[in-house]
Formats: C-alpha cells, structure tokens, sequence
C-alpha cells in the first residue's frame, strides 16, 4: 500500500512537472548550465521524459514498465541535478542569495530520495535480487 501511494505521488509530481516544462520553459531555462547545447529542446525533451515517466510509473498492468518507469525517472532525477546545483550556486552568488539555503538545501537532499522512490516504488530495486 505505501509503495503504491509513493509511486501514484510521484507520478503526480513527475507528471505536473513535465507539463510544466512544455507550457512554461523560462524558469528552467534560467537554471540550465550554460554547457547544455541547446537548452530549449532539452526542457522540452525532459518534459516528454518525465510525462513518459509518470505515465509508465502509475500504470497498474505492466510491472516490466513501471520497473522500466522507476528505472528511467532515477536516472531522469540524476541527470537533472547538475541543474539544480547550478540553481543553487547561481542563487547564493547574489548579494541577497536568491531563495536561500531554506529553499536549496532540502531541493539537494530531496533528490537522492526522489532517486530511491522511484526505484522503491516501482520495485526496481527487488529485480536487483534476482
């Protein structure tokens, strides 16, 4: 029941998050390293990922695709979190520091555990075992 709840969570978030890319890039356009080649199209790209994502994750008749799904959005959630890093560094370089640590600092420590849930929920982590 838990690990249910966790995966329909965060299909939720995954899925509200990737239409938030597509209707409205600017805000993640501003925390996009300046290294990402073509940063318009990898906004996009991520939205469709994480719509992608959730969708496989809150199916209910495939298991393979919802491990698929929990494997996909740990890696999707790894491979954003250099933008997130850039976010913080870029908001504590400004003399006011921008949203501050009280916002930066559980948006770190939030992703390792956005990493395990997806992994948890889909039960990825139990076809380790086998």
């Amino acid at each position: 029941m838990r690990r249910t709840a966790t995966r329909l969570l965060l299909a939720g978030f995954y899925f509200i998050a990737g239409i938030l890319h597509l209707i409205d890039p600017e805000p993640f356009l501003k925390i996009m390293p300046a290294w990402v080649p073509d940063a318009p199209l990898v906004i996009a790209l991520t939205g469709v990922a994480e719509i992608a994502g959730a969708m496989g994750l809150a199916q209910p008749w495939w298991p393979r695709l919802r491990v698929a799904a929990g494997w996909s959005l740990a890696a999707y959630a790894l491979c954003v979190w250099p933008a997130n890093v850039n976010h913080l560094l870029m908001d504590m370089a400004r003399p006011d520091h921008g949203l501050g640590w009280a916002y930066h600092g559980p948006r770190m420590l939030a992703q390792p555990v956005l990493i395990w849930a997806a992994l948890w929920s889909s039960h990825a982590l139990g076809r380790l075992n086998r």
